[in-house]
């Protein structure tokens, strides 16, 4: 049975946090702890993120299964920022995690997708996000430098993607400057 993807709800957020923590744990790169839990700094960073005015529920995902919580994607607002106009709005993805038992299956991709759905009918620009170009791409996402769109940390380089919406029948208009997350990301780095 495929997993169902829909909106988080306040009585999921310590499950969110559970899968979070969890998938960040194995993760090859996560934050150090940085709320005095012990978990990787990925789980802080969500209900940050959910405390700040860039959040956008409607972006908030869960993946469940049987009921329980497998897989969580949150979007937040994001910004463009280029030279002589004001900020453009955008989206950063992220964190991105699935429970580690249900890893491999399907879950991310159904997550990107939905969140992909969703910000096309909202009609947003494009989505950023940091992760893996080797299974991001094969979801659509492309480096953001050739779009000329550069990441808020150089060192990022080719792990800093985005994905181009065509919302409302018109595709991304060719914005081009800094991305800037969420203020809680600042935070976090």
């Amino acid at each position: 049975m495929p997993a169902i993807i829909r909106p988080e709800r306040a009585e999921d957020y310590p499950a969110v946090r559970a899968v979070t923590a969890a998938a960040f744990r194995q993760a090859a790169v996560s934050a150090p702890p940085l709320d005095g839990t012990g978990d990787p700094g990925e789980a802080a960073l969500v209900e940050w993120l959910r405390a700040d005015a860039g959040y956008l529920p409607d972006l908030a995902l869960v993946a469940e299964e049987g009921g329980a919580v497998v897989g969580h994607a949150i979007t937040t607002r994001g910004w463009i920022d280029a030279a002589g106009v004001d900020p453009l709005p955008a989206l950063g993805l992220g964190p991105i995690s699935v429970r580690p038992d249900r890893q491999g299956r399907g879950i991310g991709a159904a997550l990107l997708e939905a969140t992909v759905s969703a910000a096309q009918a909202r009609g947003e620009r494009l989505i950023a996000l940091v992760g893996d170009p080797a299974f991001y791409g094969r979801h659509g996402w492309e480096p953001a430098a050739r779009h000329g769109i550069a990441s808020p940390d150089p060192a990022w380089g080719g792990f800093f993607q985005v994905r181009l919406l065509a919302a409302h029948g018109t595709a991304h208009d060719g914005a081009a400057g800094t991305f800037r997350y969420a203020a809680p990301f600042a935070r976090f780095g």
